[in-house]
């Protein structure tokens, strides 16, 4: 029988205090290993083999540890219905409960790989499909997910339909489409995952026009989805996506870099945005979602920095920084008789190189660097540096600290915007995305 213990109890059991004693209200602790069995009995000396059996035995308030070392996927749970059907290889369904979710966990100090490039089902592909709500996946490499066939759109390496699920420390990178993606559900978080190098070379409305880091295209009722600290980089289509989303989005504190090509070169691909915040296919609706960015950087994208994509609500763009994409903030919306229109609530942003700004007239736009009349040039920063922006997480999750485009010393971007609800230090928010 799996040991039981108190969730308070689990570091004491890993940092070889033994096992203690557990109340009725205690939860479980499981294990599961690449070389482990389905048929043992789940303890740390003896794991299963598959996170599937782990779903059918775990409740809310269990943790499920998973070890280091590669699962390898070669086909899905269940048989394509024909060459346009959706399969999972791996389904999260069975939900948790608030303050008692199911854990999905690397062990600590350890990284589990699951890795999907063997899966040869010949129609679209969910590497992880989660539908069940109040789950928390933490610590995951998830690579390698195919598109085989030309028929469909992109393959996803997680999809998402569930709520209030929270999603951290993920690396998803070389999938033939989004590394993650919100189709359905609320108040779900992304917090401090890294989505890179994916690239769709089989998607039917063309080669590397699918394979964004992360996407939301939810429908309107879910509120509360969240990306926090996350990083997009050689997606060949955009960093982040949100058309089609009809219910509010946050993006906060992330960076998208050099997406728009194919992975680890110059050449073109796909749109090439950082962060692409909505619209709805170049159509008005009267029911669109108003979306946040703030706090975020977006660098040497091969198209926009931010892009509003026809959207039909003024967005919030707050503390971003933006340096040298084609244009850095392109505000082009859409109005109710379909004209093209500037939208967009802007507020202490920094555009630096690039071809800067694009469709801002009829934009509420204040309190940026090109509005007070700022004169930028590499020396108001620490580093004007591109590189390295990929580097090793903090201990904590959180993203590196770099002297990459902060301000420096001296800087006249410092205390010289306003103040949007947002922590800053000194008597006024700086300019840009990073506080001096």
């Amino acid at each position: 029988m799996t040991r039981v213990l108190t969730i308070a109890a689990v570091a004491v059991a890993l940092a070889g205090g033994g096992v203690a004693a557990a109340g009725p209200a205690a939860a479980s602790v499981y294990y599961v290993a690449p070389a482990g069995s389905d048929s043992a009995a789940g303890t740390q000396a003896a794991p299963w083999a598959s996170i599937a059996h782990a779903q059918a035995v775990a409740r809310p308030g269990d943790t499920v540890y998973l070890r280091g070392g590669t699962y390898a996927y070669s086909r899905a749970n269940k048989s394509c219905a024909s060459q346009t059907d959706r399969v999972d290889a791996i389904t999260l369904n069975k939900s948790g409960s608030s303050g008692a979710p199911i854990r999905y966990w690397a062990y600590p100090g350890e990284r589990p790989v699951f890795d999907f490039s063997r899966v040869s089902d010949n129609c679209r592909i969910k590497g992880f499909d989660v539908t069940g709500s109040w789950i928390h996946v933490k610590g995951l490499e998830v690579k390698g997910v195919p598109q085989n066939n030309n028929l469909n759109h992109e393959s996803w390496g997680i999809w998402i339909s569930g709520s209030d699920n929270t999603f951290e420390l993920l690396d998803l990178h070389n999938n033939m489409g989004p590394g993650l993606f919100i189709q359905e559900g609320g108040g779900n978080l992304v917090l401090n995952s890294d989505s890179h190098d994916n690239y769709d070379p089989r998607t039917s409305n063309g080669a590397g026009e699918s394979a964004d880091g992360f996407g939301a295209h939810i429908s309107a009722g879910h509120q509360g989805n969240v990306f926090r600290g996350c990083r997009a980089w050689w997606n060949s289509d955009d960093g982040f996506d949100l058309i089609n989303a009809f219910s509010s989005v946050t993006i906060e504190n992330s960076w998208a870099w050099r997406n728009g090509y194919l992975p680890q070169t110059t050449t073109s691909s796909g749109n090439g945005n950082g962060f692409k915040m909505g619209g709805y296919g170049g159509k008005y609706v009267t029911n669109g979602a108003k979306h946040t960015v703030r706090g975020s950087v977006a660098f040497t994208n091969r198209a926009s920095g931010f892009y509003t994509n026809h959207h039909t609500l003024a967005n919030d763009y707050f503390d971003n920084t933006s340096y040298g994409n084609h244009p850095d903030y392109n505000m082009l919306g859409i109005s109710s008789s379909s004209a093209a229109i500037g939208l967009g609530n802007l507020r202490n942003n920094l555009a630096y190189t690039g071809t800067l700004l694009s469709n801002m007239t009829g934009t509420n736009a204040a309190y940026n660097s090109w509005n007070l009349n700022i004169s930028l040039s590499d020396s108001q920063f620490r580093s004007v540096s591109t590189t390295g922006w990929d580097a090793p997480r903090q201990a904590d999750g959180s993203l590196p600290v770099l002297p990459n485009l902060r301000p420096a010393s001296n800087s006249t971007l410092i205390d010289k915007g306003t103040n949007v609800g947002l922590l800053y230090n000194g008597t006024a928010p700086d300019i840009g995305a990073f506080e001096s």
